[in-house]
């Protein structure tokens, strides 16, 4: 290389490189800035980014500057060639065949590109690969150890800038699909709350008229049975329309200092003979070290029955549910855990299950977890799931801990 990398370029390189993320741009520019940079800096032909994806272990293109469309658009290429033990030690591979050397996934085409030599600098955060930075020549050059030191340097700034602005887009599409989710909540709402009081009011009418021939009716024969089958379902009709009206306008928690381990035996007990008979077995831990937290006891309790039944539900044969309390890692929350042996949840509908009326069962109404899903943000907590078909599934309620509240009771 006729002229040395000065220290003042280097440094506005990695200047401009950080000032890209902190200045709002997404991956793609900070990508582009990337490229362009190590280009320039090294009076090289042309640079492009990949990035590893971590499900087809390929490396897809991420930003190029100073080649031709035709060149870049090849799609993306293998990793194993590329990304090899070399590169996992942040080591710099200089490719001089062109022609002949492995990690060229097109030759010909970048022999007619003018390209006659490359250099590969892995991109690398912490111990993760997560592609690489290439450099493209229109002619063979040596490189001091120096200059092979200052294109680690962009390329390790480059994984730092590229692992931050890939947390902040996730974060951001996590917030419009939550903003998205939340617009969709209130319309269903809204929705649910007019066929709610419309069809409440003739219900009430076929229960009262049934109930009263009913009485009149014989102690036996098809008359009667079929006035039950007509007062069973209507009643299970009022109870869809009051889950609809509770998914709809829910009530803003009561909320009193409470220890959550009282609210949950308070559920098991309630649900023991459900227990006994589906004999499915039940392991309880609870902390004795729990501070109480600002609750409403009723809306806690039903969305533990709620999620105990989902439980029960799940399990075809003997099996076992897993109740635990415990304090949050971070110390923030009191967590209630709940665990089954059951038939868990295919995960293509992991998505779903908190969205209102999806259902996998028969006669659910798809509003149980819908409902937890929104007392528990009432609260100001979080409620997390975790399954696999065949291997049982697991929920998290999270309970925020008040401030300042029973410091003591947390340090153990």
């Amino acid at each position: 290389m006729d002229k040395k990398i000065e220290f003042e370029t280097l440094y506005n390189i990695l200047r401009e490189i950080s000032t890209s993320l902190h200045s709002g741009a997404h991956i793609e520019d900070v990508l582009d800035t990337i490229v362009k940079k190590s280009a320039e800096m090294l009076n090289a032909r042309g640079a492009l980014v990949r990035i590893l994806n971590s499900e087809t272990r390929q490396l897809e293109l991420g930003a190029a500057y100073g080649l031709s469309d035709q060149y870049v658009s090849k799609g993306p290429i293998p990793s194993e060639e590329i990304i090899t033990d070399l590169c996992r030690q942040n080591r710099i591979i200089t490719i001089h065949d062109i022609l002949n050397d492995p990690r060229v996934q097109y030759p010909k085409e970048a022999w007619t590109e003018g390209i006659r030599m490359m250099i590969d600098a892995p991109i690398t955060y912490k111990d993760d690969v997560l592609g690489i930075l290439r450099i493209y020549f229109d002619e063979p050059r040596e490189f001091s150890d120096e200059e092979l030191h200052y294109i680690i340097l962009i390329a390790e700034r480059g994984a730092s800038v590229i692992q931050k602005a890939q947390l902040i887009e996730m974060q951001e599409s996590r917030y419009d699909q939550l903003a998205l989710q939340t617009e969709k909540l209130s319309a269903l709402g809204r929705m649910a709350a007019g066929i709610a009081h419309e069809i409440n009011n003739p219900l009430a009418g076929i229960l009262l008229f049934s109930s009263n021939l009913l009485k009149k009716a014989p102690q036996e024969g098809t008359f009667r049975e079929g006035l039950e089958i007509i007062m069973q379902e209507t009643l299970r009709c009022k109870a869809i329309i009051q889950e609809l009206l509770e998914f709809s306008r829910p009530s803003e928690p009561k909320a009193f200092l409470t220890n959550v381990n009282k609210v949950i035996v308070k559920a098991l007990h309630l649900l023991e003979n459900e227990f006994r008979l589906q004999r499915i077995r039940l392991e309880m831990d609870l902390s004795k070290q729990l501070p109480d937290v600002l609750i409403d006891e009723n809306q806690i309790e039903q969305i533990l029955v709620n999620l105990l039944l989902n439980a029960i539900q799940a399990i075809e044969d003997q099996g076992t549910v897993a109740v635990r309390s415990y304090v949050s890692s971070d110390r923030k929350c009191v967590a209630i855990d709940i665990s089954d042996t059951g038939c868990g949840i295919p995960p293509e509908n992991m998505s779903k299950i908190f969205e209102p009326f999806f259902s996998s069962k028969a006669k659910g109404t798809g509003l149980g977890l819908a409902v937890t899903y929104g007392i528990v943000q009432k609260h100001g907590g979080h409620v997390y799931a975790f399954s696999q078909p065949k291997q049982g599934s697991r929920f998290i309620v999270e309970l925020p801990i008040a401030s300042g509240l029973h410091q003591e009771e947390m340090k153990g």
